[in-house]
């Protein structure tokens, strides 16, 4: 029997290794460390370090490098600063929102809507953002081995009604290229999935994730692959970043972008306005706007419905429908995402 797994050759996984995994590995991960290259005062310490003990701390220096130093309002700072804020309890904001330790019918998988499924494909994450509606996730029981991936795999295999395999975490990128491409081999067996997608911030924060080794698995699959990026704030978007989605758009990959609308990061019309113009010049689709999911120690960024509508309908105003993300909730047990 043919093994249609795909190879990534050694020499590729050398130059791997040298380039992004090294600048993960030295991401700033010390809050004391985050306040000191940013030049803020030590009156933030106590909160970043209680903050930190919760949800810990992790920013590479590609996404530090884009951050205004001194700036407490700066908008990618926002999004990575461990605050006292975090430590408070909030009615209403749990630690799994979204339900999802009900939807696991398999170590790594996620079933949540019809014709997809999603799979926690990496357990880390490049950057560890405030908000995230997982920060209390248990990933240590769902990073399966390659034997463990058995038992997902052939749930997608006996269900034809899915047609779509969600990579997720996590961030799927932080995985290596030799883990990725061979989970794709597998599921690539599977003759009724038809589409692959990957959420992922890496080729934002990281973008020299997006190498030779990555493109290689990409551009050799038979599924169609879309990318859904997640950007908050036209500031995330460099030269850098935009060069890395060029690369995997020439790759046959689709790109899309979703966002969480955040207090104190893009809580306005001109920061939306100038996220959806940046995101196109980038040739990135906005896809979705998702007000916040209530995630305990993240209220301090929760924008209302109606604020976010108001936003959304003066936005409507400024932008051409193309560059309109769509203003959604993810209501635990719904059959899909609620428009707002």
């Amino acid at each position: 029997m043919q093994d249609n797994t795909l190879i990534v050759k050694d020499s590729a996984d050398a130059a791997e290794s040298a380039g992004w995994k090294r600048q993960l590995s030295r991401a700033v991960r010390d809050p004391a460390e985050l306040c000191r290259r940013l030049n803020l005062a030590d009156a933030w310490l106590p909160g970043a370090e209680g903050g930190h003990a919760l949800f810990e701390t992790c920013v590479p220096e590609a996404f530090l490098a884009r951050i205004e130093p001194g700036n407490l309002a700066d908008p990618l700072l926002r999004q990575v600063l461990p605050l006292g804020e975090e430590t408070r309890e909030t009615s209403g904001f749990v630690a799994d929102p979204l339900e999802e330790a009900e939807q696991r019918p398999a170590r790594g998988l996620i079933h949540k809507y019809h014709g997809r499924v999603l799979l926690i494909a990496s357990p880390t994450c490049a950057v560890n953002c405030r908000y995230c509606f997982r920060r209390h996730f248990p990933y240590a029981d769902n990073a399966p081995s390659r034997a463990q991936w058995r038992e997902a795999l052939g749930y997608l295999r006996d269900d034809d009604s899915i047609r779509e395999a969600i990579f997720s975490g996590g961030d799927p990128l932080a995985g290596s290229d030799r883990q990725l491409g061979w989970l794709v081999g597998e599921l690539e067996n599977i003759a009724h999935l038809k589409r692959l997608r990957i959420h992922t911030r890496l080729p934002v924060v990281i973008p020299d994730r997006v190498d030779d080794a990555l493109l290689a698995w990409l551009d050799a699959t038979r599924l169609q692959t879309v990318m859904v990026l997640h950007i908050n704030h036209a500031n995330e978007i460099d030269q850098a970043v935009i060069d890395a989605c060029t690369r995997l758009q020439k790759a046959g990959v689709t790109l899309l972008n979703q966002s969480v609308l955040l207090r104190g990061v893009n809580d306005s019309v001109s920061a939306l306005e100038a996220l959806s113009e940046r995101l196109f010049e980038a040739r990135i689709l906005p896809y979705y706007l998702h007000v916040l999911d209530p995630v305990a120690g993240a209220a301090h960024f929760d924008v209302g419905d109606d604020e976010a509508r108001e936003l959304v309908d003066k936005l409507r105003q400024r932008l051409p429908g193309f560059l309109m993300p769509r203003l959604v909730r993810e209501i635990p047990g719904e059959p899909s995402k609620t428009p707002l």
